[in-house]
Formats: structure tokens, sequence, C-alpha cells
């Protein structure tokens, strides 16, 4: 048997979804009410009466960058904005109780069936026998038929036999046309499940799956049900007073205990990738079920056969009209616009390609945009908050930014492309604020950039971008921002934020390459993501953050000599500065540390 590195973290049990606090919901309300309002009077009093008309290269993009980042805190703030968990109810027995009375008559006692779908391309073979070990054991109170599926897109004999070993259903295909998606419509095509539950190669579902979901479906307009992603090979870190112990003597020990005595507990190099998934499940998407917005995040999802399919016909159907729209869009002449239209229509109905998932680096939030926009039934999704399965993370900075580079792209190409937000669709205006949201998230990187750099112009020049009495902006910018950090504390009880935030801002680089790949018209590529660590300095993948943090602490060291030499005397200025600066070392410095980390032990062969 492999000795994999993950096997001591077995024992790992998934947090418990955060429970909900009507009190604390109002209290976030109340703060995030007063924080957005103070936030408007800041901005309006720094287009109106803050300008530095002297330095208008350095002031214009840094208040564009704060207006823009606002933009952003109001969407984040209407995602937040409530709980409403939809009710889970008893799982169903017949397949009766899951669709609408007229579609119920052929189906009155049969049970349910479900296709486990196991997409792999490259993946250790026994890593994907474990999962089949856990799909294996999922229960259910009455009798269903489980069928389980390996789709095996790289043609491997090593892959199949496992398959054959654990008698599952082994499913491949003569090209990869679609990666992923491709593999998937491939298994549809070939099986016949009323349900479909998406793992990837690594998800080892718990046996409590079914029974804990499939009551969502007894609604007949349920589409999706996306459960919570739970990687539970998070590296732990290392006790503060151990580590210092290790590098600074029994001094170090003391040091470290004296903080974590103030405190509180301190792991050092815990969750060194930010991969915690938590803020973005128990929070964000948790918090999308009252707009019936919550959208599919691929491994962990049960899907309706029907609805998938519904998705693929709707897709299909916009294939033609856009290529008719394309070619007819210059005939002024009705008659001859209408003739053409259907001989195409019939030509391009025979050449189009039926497609249940979009051949896309992001196929999942993709066909939940699809089904959402759906002209002839709302579909709704749910996310269950509990966590029903369990997988891996990056164990490293390489297959982290492959990760966040296909998310970041495949999210932004949707944005731009098919446009989701303003076409004409069955979309109301809370699911379109959402999956603005979303896409809004990733543009952040062009004025997180401003941000990073403006401290490092600010300490090498000492030109200012605010043209005001310091007491002028920091009555107006403390209460805001420190109204802002009190609402969020509340906002996302019980999920640390520091992390988080951090890893937004030192996402800028990968973002920016992402948003510049679909602004020029490249195609964001599908390359797996590794699922076991790859060896290696990755210090050259960190280097926009390296050179924020070196040119941040050379302007600090700069600015410190000449206020001490008599050069300047703004200390107010000073201050703000390195606090400001000081934080963007810190955010950075995270990542450059997850550059140079190694695991203690790497997997046996």
């Amino acid at each position: 048997m492999t000795d994999y590195y993950f096997h001591s973290f077995e024992h790992r049990r998934p947090p418990a979804p955060i429970p909900h606090s009507p009190l604390r919901e109002a209290l976030w309300q109340f703060l995030a009410t007063i924080a957005l309002v103070l936030g408007a009077w800041y901005i309006s009093w720094r287009w109106t009466s803050s300008i530095n008309w002297d330095a208008l290269w350095f002031a214009v993009p840094l208040l564009l960058a704060e207006t823009l980042a606002y933009i952003g805190l109001i969407l984040f703030a209407v995602n937040l904005w409530k709980v409403e968990d939809t009710p889970r109810a008893a799982p169903p027995e017949f397949i009766s109780e899951c669709v609408r009375d007229e579609d119920a008559l052929h189906d009155i006692e049969r049970p349910l069936s479900v296709d486990v779908f196991f997409p792999t391309y490259n993946e250790d073979v026994e890593l994907v026998r474990m999962g089949i070990h856990d799909a294996k054991a999922m229960r259910y109170p009455y009798p269903i038929d489980i069928n389980i599926h390996v789709l095996d897109d790289g043609k491997r004999e090593e892959m199949r036999r496992v398959a054959e070993e654990e008698r599952v259903n082994y499913i491949t295909r003569n090209n990869n046309i679609g990666f992923k998606a491709g593999n998937l419509r491939n298994a549809m095509e070939q099986t016949f499940g009323d349900f479909i539950v998406i793992c990837d190669a690594d998800t080892r579902p718990f046996p409590t799956m079914l029974e804990h979901t499939l009551g969502y479906f007894r609604d007949p307009d349920v589409a999706w049900v996306q459960t919570p992603q739970w990687f539970f090979d998070l590296t732990e870190g290392t006790r503060l007073k151990e580590w210092m112990l290790k590098r600074f003597s029994y001094l170090g020990y003391l040091v470290g205990a004296s903080v974590e005595a103030l405190i509180g507990k301190v792991d050092v190099g815990h969750d060194r990738f930010v991969n915690d998934p938590q803020m973005f499940f128990d929070v964000i998407q948790r918090r999308r079920n009252w707009a019936n917005a919550s959208f599919c995040c691929g491994a962990g999802s049960i899907h309706r056969r029907e609805a998938v399919m519904q998705a693929a016909m709707q897709t299909y159907a916009d294939a033609i009209d856009g290529e008719i729209r394309r070619v007819t869009a210059d005939i002024t002449d009705e008659e001859i616009r209408k003739d053409l239209s259907d001989a195409m229509r019939k030509e391009l109905a025979l050449e189009t390609e039926v497609v249940p998932y979009k051949f896309h680096v992001s196929e999942d939030i993709y066909t939940s945009i699809v089904l959402h926009s759906y002209e002839e039934r709302r579909w709704k999704s749910v996310f269950h908050p509990e966590v029903e399965s369990k997988m891996l993370s990056p164990q490293d900075l390489l297959s982290w930014t492959i990760q966040r580079f296909k998310y970041a792209g495949g999210s932004l190409d949707i944005f731009f492309h098919d446009n989701p937000i303003f076409r004409k669709s069955r979309m109301n205006i809370a699911q379109r604020v959402m999956y603005f949201a979303t896409f809004y998230s990733y543009l952040a990187g062009a004025w997180n950039v401003i941000f990073l750099f403006s401290p490092v112009i600010y300490l090498f020049t000492g030109v200012s971008p605010v043209n005001a009495e310091t007491t002028e902006f920091a009555k107006r910018f403390l209460p805001f921002i420190i109204t802002t950090e009190l609402a969020f504390l509340v906002g996302t009880w019980g999920v640390p934020g520091w992390q988080g935030m951090a890893s937004y801002l030192s996402f800028f680089p990968i973002n920016i390459r992402a948003l510049w790949t679909v602004l020029r018209g490249e195609k964001i590529r599908f390359p797996v993501t590794p699922k076991d660590r790859q060896e290696g300095n990755f210090l050259h993948l960190v280097i926009p953050q390296l050179s924020v943090i070196i040119l941040t602490a050379l302007g600090l060291i700069f600015a410190g000599i000449m206020l001490y030499l008599g050069k300047t005397s703004n200390y107010a200025g000073f201050i703000i500065n390195c606090f400001w600066g000081t934080v963007n070392i810190a955010a950075m410095s995270g990542m450059v540390a997850a550059a140079l980390w190694k695991p203690d032990e790497l997997p046996k062969a």
C-alpha cells in the first residue's frame, strides 16, 4: 500500500457550519450599513475636496482604485447580507417524489438512481481507488440504484484494472476534446441516473452524502446541490513558542510563550497556501441561498440530470441563434434574412453539438449561469452547509498558482465573452448582483497594484496624492475603516479574515495575468491541478510579491533617513505610509514563505 503524506490526517473531522444567530446578523447588518454610509461620505469627499491637482499622475489612479474598491465592498456586503438556509427535507424513496406531478405518472414506484462520476486524467490510480471505496460506503435509508463510474481521460490500463477490481464502470473516449467538461459529457451519454454526483479524482465522499442531500430534490425545481469542499490535509503549522525555541533557543521560547499568553494560540505555517475554503463556502456561498444564486463549484455537487440536459438544450439553441445573428446581421431585407435564417437553422441543427457541460475551463459556474438564466423554467440551486466529502489541497505554490489562474481566467472569460450579467434572461436582480460580485473580485488585481505601490511612491518622493490636512483625512477615513473592520469581524464570525485578506492582495499578479490573457483573446487552458507535492524552488513565482516587499522596505528606510536629516517634516504622512507599507509587506510575506516551504516528509513510492 502506498504511504501517502495525508494518511496521518485521516482522523481529522470537518468543522461544523457556523451557527446562525439572528442577533449577530442584525448587528452585522447595522454595522455594514453604517460602514457603507461612511464609505460613501469618504469617497465623495475624496472626489470633491482632496485631490492633489499638482500630482494628478498619482492622485487620480489612487482615487479610482479607492472608488473601485468601495464598489467591491458594496458587492461583498450585499453577498453577506443574510443567512437563509434551505430547509433539509427527508430523503425521498421514489423518483416520483422528486418530479412534478405531471411527470410522475410512469415512475410512481421506481427507486432513485444515482451516477457517481470520478473524472481523472493522470492522477494516482490508488488515490482514485480510495474515493471509490468511500463512494461504495454511502448509505441510504431506502433501496437505491448507485452506479460508480471512473471517467479516465488518460486511457490508462492500470486505471482500468482498478475499476475492474472494484467492480465499477470504466469509461474512456477516443479524444480529450473539452477536457473535464468533455469527459463529463461523454459519461452522460453512456449513463442514465436521475442524479449525478460530481467528484474529483481525490474526492472522498462521506457515508451521509446522499441521505443528507437528495431530500432537497423533493422540490422539482432544484437543479443542483453544492456541498462545501473541505481539504483535510492542510498544513498544521507549529506552535509559536516551539518554533521560536527551535530557532532562538530558550529565550525565543520565552518570547513566544509570552506572545501566546497575551493573544492566544499562534500556529506558524498553518494553511500556508490559504487553501481553507471555509470563508468561501460557509460565508460567501451559503449566504447566496436567499437569492437563489449559490453556484456549482464542481466537486462535491449533486446534479439533477433533467436540469443538466435542459441547460444543454438551451446552450444548443443559443449557439444556433448566435451564429444566425452573426451571419445575417448585415442583411437589411427582412424576407431574405428570414429565408437565410430558416435555411441556416436546419443546417446548424445537424452540425451543432449538444453539450451538457460547456467546454470551458469553468464549466461548473458556466452551467450554473445557464440554468439560472433558463427561459422556460426557474431552476433553483441549493447550498448545503454541512461538509459531505473531503479532498486534497494544493501542496506547493506551483499547484496553487495553476488552480487560482484557472479560477480567475475562467471567470473573467465568462464575464467578458458571455455577458451573463446584462443579457436578457430570467435571472433576477439579486442573482445578477451575486454573479457580478464573483467576476468583479477577479478584477481587483488591477487596483490592488495601486494600493501596494502607493506607499512606495510616497516614501521615495514625498508626494502626497491627498491634498488635505491630516485631521481632515483622519476624521473621514478612520471611522469608515474601523466600522468596516468591525462589521466584517461580526459578519464572518468564527472564520479568520486576515489570511483571506492577505491572500486577496497577494493574488494581484495571477489576476492581472488572467485579465491580460482574456483581453488578448487567448484561450484559458485546462491544466489538471497536481494532486501530489511538486518539488523545487518556487521563488520565481513570487517575484512581484518580493518586489513589493523589497521596494517598500527600501522606501521605509529612505523616508526614515530623510526625516532624520530634516529633509522632510511630514511626520503624519510618514506614519500613515509606514503603517500602510508594513501591512502590505505582511500580506506579501505569506506568499513568499509559501514559495520556500518544503514538507517535512515527501510521499514514499
